[in-house]
């Protein structure tokens, strides 16, 4: 038999391996043998032989096939049948043969373009299942293509909602986002019981949670005032798509976990104007974000709701109680701060007297004492602590499959799946509460709202109210002893900080108050006037330690001789040894404040004193007055009286306090909110930039993404890259399909055309920042 040998040109070549109908199946540097009725084609392809070694698509040739020949080297082309392709694709995924399924998938884009329509959602489910990152990317890539190809119609519903469960819980969330994006953009609504479980996953991570909060507000958007009208059928699946109370939950938890609460503050706002009701736990939730943004008359109106409120559990109250606090001392009101926590000594005291008598009473009666304590107590306070059982069960990744997940018409078990991540981010919240905790459910303050409150009293020079609080603290929560009082505790701190005139006016009001205490905080306090010669501190502080009847120990004596000697005095030094000698006082001073001044010097664990040493120490001083004004801002943005914010903060900077983030982004989303501000908010920029060069003001993302998101919709590209390159600097997540939409919504016809001939410096570097951000949101 006779090998038929065809010389091919180059371009010949070409044009075979572009035709949609031919697939390479191997090159080769010899010549193919001929194998009985089936012909090789060889040509040359010295340009293309690495790129196409491997790849293999079909032929709509006859049978047979025919062999181009040169010195370079041969190029196998066979036939095969799309419809086998497209059962081969899904017996691979069937089999979980992935990587098979993915080749043959390519071999079909390359030949026919996308498999058909059940095939290309088998694939995505297929891959979904795996939880694999490799394939998760691959369906996602697949989704995206087809999207810009203008083939959604090949994408169903279900399969993508199902991909973008996985992708999120694969910690994928910017993809999970867009799919569930895409599927509202082309009106295939998905149930919120659907996407909230989406959502749950997103919020485990920063960025993620930042896109919860932005899906949550895009979705919401449809809904505001009354725009839908739910008694028409034809909107039924869009009313499904609204987000309910558990999804507001799920956002607002993740924006609280990674610090994102200005824009938890915009969700709150959203929910009356959707007609969302909050629930026990979105009203601890509000609690949280209006603490740590300063709304403290926000949370007095919502503690109305909280004490009328019967289904909180103790742990709620304790929350709610420890924003409560935490704000009042935000705004340097010590004496709210300091009635919270006696009622709670008080409430207490009331509770453990009234628990004692009732324990008696059952004694006496012969009842069984150990199961009514037990009914008393409530639940046991372990319970109260998360204890990571929820974090446990969500580390076992894992998904429904896809059968499994499509019979469940109305996603009840997704529903519950975000129900449980819910409670995860929730325990979390739980352990950021420090200033109270519960005992037999009762509230009772804890070590560090005393060590807070003690710091701002002192920080305000108020030592007679300091003072009066803990007498009145130690009435209700008696010591052990009268020198381990939370009194002694703190004028043996301040001894420690060198404040010995707060310390002897503490000590002063003790004495006035009828308050006895031992004989170590004398001793202390006569020590540190001693070592810093101040002779007359030490007289009068002696005639007050006779008037207490206070009998001073050896140490103290040795450190008045050594004074005395060292002022050449000594005749006085000779009468104190001699007036030691006659009272025979003992050797040995006062070791235990010795130990525990060491422990705190060696950072050691001592109780009360270390912890306020060390918050004295280590803690920022609160400017209250900056809350105070951001207040007054806020509310002024809010009613988008902008003349009157401005007026605000031009008071706030003359009386010395410096703006912060949450100062400016309060007046940049006030000016986006009334439009056209452009230019205010570029002074503003500039303003922020020169106050953070010399001041300690950090940028955050909430306040760079307000900046952004004017300039971007103003038009002022060239401001919009240098917030840009601030957050890429800072590592800060961007949502660039927010800004790539944004853009196309209203500038999408923007330079487009060629640019002119003649163009000012100004026009130029206008045209080059747009079209440097059109290039980083992936528009050119």
């Amino acid at each position: 038999m006779r090998r038929s040998i065809i010389a091919a040109s180059p371009s010949f070549l070409y044009a075979l391996l572009s035709h949609r109908h031919f697939s390479v199946a191997r090159i080769c540097r010899c010549e193919c043998p001929f194998y009985g009725s089936h012909r090789s084609v060889c040509c040359v392809a010295d340009s293309f032989s690495n790129k196409l070694a491997t790849l293999n698509a079909y032929s709509s040739l006859p049978n047979r096939l025919m062999l181009f020949s040169t010195m370079a080297g041969t190029i196998l082309v066979q036939a095969r049948d799309p419809a086998k392709l497209n059962m081969e694709i899904v017996d691979a995924i069937d089999e979980r043969r992935y990587s098979d399924a993915w080749k043959i998938c390519e071999q079909h884009m390359l030949m026919e373009g996308f498999p058909r329509k059940s095939v290309v959602n088998r694939l995505l489910t297929g891959f979904a299942e795996s939880l694999d990152v490799q394939w998760l990317e691959k369906a996602y890539g697949m989704v995206e293509q087809a999207f810009q190809e203008s083939k959604q119609n090949l994408l169903e519903k279900e399969p993508l909602i199902y991909l973008s469960l996985a992708l999120a819980k694969c910690n994928l969330s910017v993809p999970a986002s867009t799919i569930l994006r895409k599927l509202v953009e082309t009106e295939q609504f998905p149930p919120v019981t659907a996407w909230s479980a989406t959502l749950a996953y997103m919020s485990q991570t920063a960025p993620g949670a930042y896109l919860a909060a932005e899906l949550i507000l895009e979705i919401g958007y449809l809904f505001q005032d009354g725009r839908v009208d739910p008694r028409k059928k034809s909107n039924a699946p869009l009313i499904a798509m609204k987000p309910n109370t558990t999804a507001f939950n799920i956002a607002l938890a993740g924006c609280l976990l990674f610090g994102t609460t200005r824009k938890a503050e915009q969700l709150l706002d959203m929910m009356p104007r959707i007609g969302v009701k909050a629930d026990a736990n979105l009203l601890i939730v509000m609690a949280h974000i209006y603490e740590r943004n300063g709304r403290r008359e926000e949370l007095r109106k919502l503690q109305r709701h909280i004490d009328e409120s019967c289904n909180l559990t103790d742990v709620q109250f304790r929350q709610f109680y420890n924003c409560l606090l935490t704000c009042h001392l935000k705004f340097g009101d010590l004496d709210s701060a300091s009635n919270m926590v006696l009622e709670m000594l008080r409430k207490a005291k009331e509770a453990r007297n009234s628990l004692a008598t009732a324990t008696l009473v059952l004694e006496a009666a012969g009842n069984n004492n150990r199961a009514f304590t037990a009914h008393i107590s409530g639940p046991n306070p372990s319970q109260n602590k998360p204890d990571g059982s929820h974090n446990n069960s969500l580390t076992e990744l894992q998904i429904i499959s896809y059968d499994e997940f499509s019979r469940d018409r109305n996603f009840v078990k997704l529903g519950n799946e975000a129900k449980e991540v819910l409670l995860s981010l929730q325990a979390k919240l739980q352990t950021q509460v420090e200033l109270i905790t519960t005992e037999h459910g009762i509230l009772q303050p804890t070590e560090k709202i005393y060590v807070k409150l003690v710091k701002a009293f002192l920080e305000a020079e108020k030592l007679q109210d300091l003072a009066r609080f803990l007498i009145k603290a130690e009435k209700e929560d008696s010591p052990v002893s009268n020198d381990d009082s939370a009194l002694v505790h703190v004028i043996k701190s301040c001894i420690s900080l060198g404040w010995l005139d707060q310390a002897h006016d503490l000590l002063d009001e003790m004495r006035f108050a009828g308050v006895r205490t031992g004989s170590s905080v004398y001793a202390s306090l006569l020590k540190a006037y001693c070592k810093a010669n101040r002779p007359r501190e030490v007289t009068s502080l002696l005639r007050d330690a006779q008037k207490a009847g206070i009998q001073l120990d050896s140490s103290c004596y040795d450190s008045l001789i050594q004074s005395r000697v060292i002022q050449q005095d000594t005749q006085g030094a000779l009468g104190l040894f001699k007036e030691m000698k006659e009272a025979k006082i003992p050797k040995g001073g006062n070791a235990e404040f010795e130990r525990l001044v060491e422990g705190c010097a060696g950072n050691g664990e001592a109780g009360l004193m270390a912890k306020l040493l060390r918050e004295i120490k280590e803690g920022q001083k609160l400017d209250s007055g900056l809350h105070d004004w951001n207040n007054v801002i806020h509310f002024f943005c809010k009613k988008r009286l902008m003349a009157d914010a401005e007026k605000a903060l031009a008071k706030m900077r003359s009386l010395g306090h410096i703006p912060n983030a949450q100062t400016f982004h309060s007046m940049v989303t006030g000016y986006a909110a009334i439009g056209g501000k452009y230019i205010e908010v570029t002074e503003l920029w500039g303003e922020m930039k020169s106050l953070a060069s010399s001041t300690p003001m950090k940028f955050d993302q909430e306040l760079l993404d307000s900046y952004l998101y004017t300039f971007v919709r103003g038009g002022f590209f060239v401001r919009a890259n240098e917030v840009v390159d601030m957050m890429e600097k800072g590592n800060m997540f961007i949502d660039k399909y927010k800004y790539r939409t944004l853009y196309l919504k209203y500038h999408k016809t923007l330079y487009k055309g060629k640019a002119p001939k003649y163009q000012t410096e100004a026009q130029l570097k206008k045209r080059e920042g747009a079209l440097s951000f059109k290039k980083w949101v992936g528009l050119s």
